[in-house]
């Protein structure tokens, strides 16, 4: 694909930016969850995963080398499956509540999958093998 590589930036800077967004609404306790913040630190802070994985991620979406593109295949796998793991974590019910979802968490498990199938199809135009005929015929 021709604009993989800059759909895929455009996804990592889209999953940084959902990890500040409101990712869920709390009715019993009035507050709002995003990727920094959960009551007494229950959920943990993925927000900080997200960017700890995001920025190798982007560097190798700016390495042509294919090395780099299949480095990018397991940090992006990494990714969308830590975003499954933490949806399901932040959106499951409790007790009998449950949480409203907001547009930051659909974004973040959105900008994940994205990134995901950006890196499994990358620009090919960098891997293109000299096809023109050899003046070796030995």
């Amino acid at each position: 694909m021709k604009y993989s590589q800059w759909i895929g930036i455009v996804a990592i800077i889209l999953l940084i930016v959902s990890c500040f967004l409101p990712w869920t609404w709390y009715p019993d306790l009035q507050k709002h969850f995003n990727g920094f913040f959960s009551e007494n630190n229950t959920y943990g802070r993925p927000g900080r995963v997200f960017i700890f994985l995001a920025i190798p991620a982007l560097i190798f979406f700016l390495i042509p080398k294919i090395w780099a593109k299949r480095w990018n295949i397991f940090v992006g796998a990494i990714l969308f499956a830590y975003a499954i793991k933490t949806y399901i974590l932040f959106s499951a019910c409790y007790t009998g509540i449950c949480p409203e979802k907001k547009p930051g968490l659909w974004m973040m498990i959105s900008a994940a999958a994205l990134t995901l199938v950006m890196t499994i199809i990358p620009d090919q135009q960098h891997f293109k093998k000299d096809t023109t005929p050899s003046s070796n015929t030995g």
